[in-house]
């Protein structure tokens, strides 16, 4: 009888300790959703060691990626689709700004394969405004870039892997605009900027580096000296991520 008490008062003990590790992760989950792999995406949520992986995984789902931005506020209209044998896409969308973003884009507002229109709206929220309020104390109000579409192999080469923008997967920004005049250039300030305006460039590629699956700066080559490529590459919804 004694023995059959301490068996049962062992099992009452894991099971309260089950039932508490059960709501220790969920309300982990509730506070952090982007450190968990199981809860859904929301471009709201403050990015995570997960929200990677979710931004990359939109890249098969694009009624998903779209319910995203309706649900976040962000305006855009859908392109239609662009064929091909290596190049083109069929969910691509142009940020049209208004509603919750505010940051324009110059010279004008690329199309953009969508899991990279969604990871930009984050990086706007979670890592752009935020970096240039500590770094320079004013805000951003125009993105240069160079644009995301084009039919081409890995650096312009005649043969070897096709490039992230032959699906508009990817973005190559140039610049920042600030609301007190300011224009920051990968080129001009990545090395030559004040130690305000360095930090700010330094720590804008480290904060995309938890949106996008690569994220390539002028400390990646002499390719990347004028500008951040962003691309959501198909092994960062693995965890396979470039930082540099």
């Amino acid at each position: 009888m004694i023995g059959w008490l301490h068996r049962a008062l062992r099992l009452v003990v894991v099971l309260a300790l089950l039932a508490a590790g059960a709501l220790a992760l969920y309300a982990f989950g509730r506070s952090r959703p982007g450190d968990v792999p199981w809860t859904p995406l929301d471009l709201a949520d403050q990015p995570g060691m997960f929200t990677g992986r979710k931004l990359a995984g939109l890249r098969d789902d694009a009624p998903r990626c779209q319910a995203l931005l309706d649900k976040a506020g962000v305006r855009y209209t859908a392109l239609p689709p662009r064929g091909g044998d290596q190049c083109g896409y069929d969910d691509a969308v142009r940020l049209t700004g208004g509603g919750a973003l505010s940051v324009g884009w110059r010279p004008d507002r690329p199309g953009v394969a969508c899991p990279v229109a969604a990871a930009l709206a984050m990086f706007e929220w979670r890592v752009l405004q935020p970096a240039a309020q500590v770094h320079l104390g004013t805000s951003v109000t125009a993105i240069d870039h160079f644009g995301s579409y084009s039919c081409r192999r890995l650096y312009g080469r005649d043969a070897g892997a096709w490039s992230e923008h032959a699906t508009a997967n990817a973005i190559d920004i140039a610049g920042f605009r600030t609301a007190d005049g300011r224009r920051i250039t990968l080129v001009n300030d990545w090395a030559g900027g004040t130690a305000e305006e360095q930090a700010f460039l330094r720590a804008i590629r480290d904060g995309a580096c938890r949106l996008f699956a690569t994220v390539l700066s002028p400390d990646y080559n002499a390719a990347h000296r004028d500008h951040f490529h962003l691309d959501q590459a198909a092994r960062g919804a693995l965890g396979g991520r470039a930082c540099r």
